[in-house]
C-alpha cells in the first residue's frame, strides 16, 4: 500500500510540496528576531543623538560597530520585507504573469533601496 496520500492526477502532474516552505518560514522568523535587536539598538542610538549636532551624529554613525550594525539593519529590514511581500503576492495574486512580475519588481526595488542605504552608510563611515 502506497503512503502517498495525493490523488493519482496530482501524482502524475508532480504536484506537491515545493520543499521551500519551512526554510522561508524559518528565514522570516530569523530576520524578525534580528530586527528586534537591531531596531532596539537603532532607537537607542538615535535617542542618544537627539540633541547632538551634525558632526557628533556623523561621528557616531561613522564608528565601525555602529556602521556595521546600521548596514545589518538595512539589509535585514529589506530582506524581511521582501519575504513578507512574497507571501502576500503568492497568496493573493492569482494571475501567473502578474505574480511573477510583482515578485521580480519587489525584489528589484528592495535590492536598489538596500544598496542605496548601504552606500549612504559607507559614505558616512568612510568620510566622503
Amino acid at each position: 500500500m502506497s503512503k502517498d496520500l495525493r490523488n493519482p492526477l496530482a501524482r502524475a502532474r508532480g504536484l506537491g510540496s515545493a520543499k521551500e516552505g519551512v526554510s522561508h518560514w524559518m528565514l522570516q522568523r530569523i530576520t524578525a528576531l534580528a530586527l528586534v535587536f537591531l531596531t532596539v539598538w537603532f532607537v537607542a542610538t538615535i535617542l542618544r543623538l537627539t540633541h547632538a549636532d551634525y558632526a557628533t551624529a556623523r561621528a557616531t554613525l561613522a564608528q565601525p560597530w555602529n556602521a556595521v550594525l546600521l548596514i545589518a539593519l538595512i539589509v535585514t529590514m529589506f530582506r524581511h520585507a521582501v519575504l513578507g511581500m512574497q507571501v502576500v503576492i503568492e497568496d493573493y495574486v492569482h494571475t501567473r504573469w502578474l505574480e511573477v512580475a510583482s515578485l521580480v519588481l519587489i525584489k528589484f526595488i528592495a535590492v536598489l533601496a538596500a544598496l542605496a542605504g548601504v552606500l549612504a552608510v559607507l559614505r558616512i563611515a568612510l568620510g566622503s
